[in-house]
């Protein structure tokens, strides 16, 4: 007789202790990594007050930095580095943001590489978020990954400024970030 395994749930989730982790569940499973580092974080801030200017200050959306909960489905619930919702999605309640942002940040550290390079990237795909950037602050590179038909479709990034494809008149200049 085998025992079926419980998938954790949004309800899991809010039972988590507020220990300074970043607590995710993804396919119904926990993970859980340490604070980010001070770089991490210096890169994050900087990308962050590039999209907040071009976008929550023209009342276009909202920019918003980890941690803020994303529940994805109610056995998919993460907390990227930076999420972007346009003003028409609707999506942003008082405790989260419940649906596919319009654009997710990760910024790669030791204990996230992995995951945001595989799992991540498949539940971002799956679950309809349209544009998906990896960040490697130490090889200072931008994996860009745009949804088209369903599917992660990478773009390239030259030179250095790099465009989002859901505003035509946005982009984000690396000199300023690294």
């Amino acid at each position: 007789m085998s025992t079926e395994i419980r998938k954790l749930t949004y309800q899991d989730y809010v039972c988590f202790p507020d220990d300074g982790k970043r607590h995710e569940i993804i396919g119904g499973d926990h993970y859980m990594n340490p604070a980010p580092s001070t770089y991490h974080q210096y890169v994050s801030r900087r990308l962050q007050f590039q999209l907040y200017s071009k976008i929550e200050l023209a009342e276009r959306g909202s920019v918003i930095d980890a941690p803020v909960d994303v529940q994805l489905t109610d056995s998919d619930i993460v907390q990227p580095d930076l999420v972007v919702v346009l003003k028409k999605n609707r999506i942003i309640t008082p405790s989260k943001v419940k649906g596919a942002p319009d654009h997710l940040i990760e910024i790669l550290s030791p204990s996230t590489e992995s995951n945001d390079k595989t799992l991540k990237r498949a539940l971002y795909e799956r679950t309809g978020v349209g544009e998906y950037w990896i960040v490697d602050p130490f090889e200072q590179t931008v994996t860009r990954l745009v949804l088209e038909n369903g599917r992660y479709v990478e773009q390239a990034v030259t030179g250095k400024r790099i465009p989002v494809t859901y505003l035509n008149d946005v982009d984000v200049d690396l000199n300023q970030v690294w």
